[in-house]
């Protein structure tokens, strides 16, 4: 049997800490389920639905294949992770799948950065904010080239830019039932009239580069 040690309450209220920063930054839009590491499937076969078919926004960016760790970075990083925070931002749907788009991404991008930083200042010293779509559609539509792939230059928006969880292979649908959240609410099909709201995800993975996770027995 577990016996909570003075190390795992002071890891708990760092973790209340940071859930009830992250919906507060929500601004009542914003729900925060923790994911134990153990339930977060990567898969091999959606990472390469990025390459095949094809995504059009395949090595446009850093932060997006061929030039991301895929799958294999991925579970490394979960290999030290003690819980993750898995978030969603409701929308109204014909937002999502209208020219508003774009700004909504971006609002994703900046909260799931945004509770990275609290995390890191919280001791999470490794602590790593996944979102959807790529950072160059969203945050560079309007330059022809990534800064970083173009010339080696540094990235326009680092403080709000993180990478696509699809990339990683990361199965959002297994999160959004382990959340407990109907799945029905973000088919990631196109916006249809029986559809009033719709939502994005973000993944947030708690780690500390000094200590491994200790088994929970």
């Amino acid at each position: 049997m577990h016996h909570p040690s003075p190390e795992d309450s002071r890891s708990d209220a760092r973790l209340e800490e940071l859930i009830h920063s992250a919906i507060l930054s929500g601004g009542g839009a914003l729900d925060v389920a923790v994911i134990l590491p153990e339930v977060i499937s990567v898969e091999e076969a959606l990472a390469r639905i990025c390459r095949e078919p094809g995504c059009s926004n395949f090595g446009l960016s850093p932060s997006c294949p061929p030039h991301v760790s895929g799958p294999q970075g991925f579970r490394g990083w979960l290999k030290n992770t003690s819980h993750a925070l898995f978030i969603r931002i409701n929308v109204p749907a014909d937002r999502l799948y209208s020219y508003e788009r774009r700004e909504i991404m971006m609002l994703l991008h900046e909260t799931v950065a945004a509770i990275e930083k609290k995390a890191l200042q919280l001791g999470y010293s490794g602590a790593k904010a996944f979102a959807g779509d790529s950072c160059k559609n969203i945050f560079c539509y309007e330059h022809p080239d990534c800064r970083v792939l173009a010339g080696g230059g540094k990235c326009r928006n680092p403080q709000s830019a993180r990478p696509s969880m699809s990339g990683f292979g990361v199965n959002v649908s297994k999160l959004i039932k382990a959340a407990g959240w109907a799945v029905s609410e973000d088919t990631g099909e196109k916006y249809s009239k029986n559809t009033s709201m719709a939502a994005v995800y973000g993944l947030i993975l708690l780690l500390n580069h000094s200590k491994s996770r200790k088994n929970r027995t």
